[in-house]
């Protein structure tokens, strides 16, 4: 008989919020967080429209630990404290090697990339930071994560574009089912909002330059932001036997690839990859509630992503609820689905479907019920939470309650 493998604690940050409750409370009201990106580094750029957290929380940190961590680190750690506090355990001489991390990562450190640009290249200075190297890794987040909690397990990161967090999810899910761990911090991470990410972005043209409007009609492209989202999982057995609350069951996943083309996406990958989680989860298309879409924003994007869930779910389609959270908190690459999961899980907790926000016309091509707006109570047994990538690397998790 398969592990089941379920949530018992959840922590992140981002522009909605500085924790997993604020988050979830700005999504239900249907809040966007995105606006003008407050930098004075980025003035030269086109489009200065993002999520930015303004203001990160008393961490407590210690500093020989903080001078070595670039930004994406240093949020996934305080994402993953806050699961770990929320879940109750602790690590110790006798659990320590059966915990570990996974966590993925869509662009890694470019802040420190950055000052040592600009420290060597503008300033003059003959050498780069000591900790430059370990800043800028992408595994550098997991490894913090590590040390911070005191997690000696299964540890590494994943580096997937858009669908990290998802895949880094996934793999933690393994993890426990293969017998090496009975507990594993997993979600993502990224702090894109640096003047070489944004002008990268900025020379595809696919930023909206006032807001993120996904599946409208009226829809100009994505909006990036950062943040972190990290959930504690464990197996089913192991959270019973401890006494734990559970928030919900991580159901099943389904992986695919496009072998297309390195940034348009197919219809086929996603259809695949939302196929393969169902029958990990042992789920009927109607039996999902809920669908937390990638949603980015993008014209062809979203036409592809309804067109695939139309071929997936037939006629229970038009009887999903679908939203796409990234009209709130944008598109924070490696971060987005563990955002995304944050809203899954609450959904089935609290029976209601956060909406997808700024939308003002219908779009005939997207002509699913994307909950415009305003949230919605409705009860989920079962939500989908897609993540699609460049290189066409994709990733669906299934949520469903216990």
């Amino acid at each position: 008989m398969r592990t089941r493998v379920v949530i018992t604690g959840m922590g992140g940050i981002c522009g909605l919020g500085a924790d997993a409750a604020a988050i979830w409370n700005e999504m239900r009201a249907g809040r966007s967080a995105i606006g003008a990106i407050s930098s004075p580094q980025l003035h030269d750029l086109k489009v200065k429209v993002g999520c930015e957290i303004k203001t990160l929380p008393d961490h407590g940190i210690d500093r020989k630990q903080l001078v070595s961590m670039d930004r994406f680190s240093l949020l996934a750690v305080i994402a993953a404290r806050e699961a770990l506090q929320q879940s109750g355990l602790v690590s110790d001489d006798a659990t320590t090697y059966r915990m570990g991390t996974v966590v993925g990562v869509g662009v890694c450190g470019w802040e420190a990339i950055e000052e040592n640009y600009r420290a060597i290249l503008l300033e003059g200075r003959n050498r780069a930071g000591i900790f430059t190297v370990p800043k800028v890794m992408p595994s550098a987040a997991s490894g913090q994560v590590s040390m911070n909690l005191g997690l000696r397990g299964p540890v590494f990161g994943v580096t997937s574009a858009c669908s990290s967090s998802n895949h880094a999810i996934a793999s933690a899910v393994d993890q426990i089912r293969l017998g090496r761990a009975d507990v594993m911090v997993a979600g993502g991470t990224d702090a894109p909002l640096v003047w070489g990410i944004l002008k990268g972005w900025e020379a595809l043209r696919v930023l909206a330059p006032d807001t993120c409007r996904p599946f409208s009609a009226d829809r100009q492209g994505l909006s990036l932001g950062e943040g972190a989202g990290m959930a504690v999982l464990e197996s089913y057995e192991h959270a019973m036997a401890r006494g734990a609350t559970i928030l919900a069951e991580v159901a099943g996943a389904g992986l695919s690839a496009d072998a297309s083309d390195i940034v348009a996406p197919t219809i086929e990958g996603p259809t695949a990859a939302m196929r393969a989680c169902l029958a990990d989860a042992g789920l009927n298309p109607e039996d999902v509630d809920y669908l937390n879409a990638h949603g980015t924003g993008t014209k062809a994007n979203d036409q592809i992503e309804t067109a695939a869930i139309k071929r997936v779910f037939g006629d229970a389609a038009y009887k999903l609820s679908v939203s796409s959270t990234k009209s709130m908190h944008a598109h924070c690459l490696g971060a987005s689905g563990a955002l995304e999961m944050i809203a899954c899980v609450n959904a089935i907790r609290e029976g209601i479907v956060p909406p997808t926000a700024n939308f003002r016309e219908a779009d005939p091509e997207c002509d699913l019920d994307v909950t415009p707006n305003v949230a919605r109570e409705r009860k989920v047994r079962a939500a989908i939470s897609n993540g699609f990538a460049f290189g066409g690397t994709n990733a669906v998790l299934a949520f469903k309650a216990v």
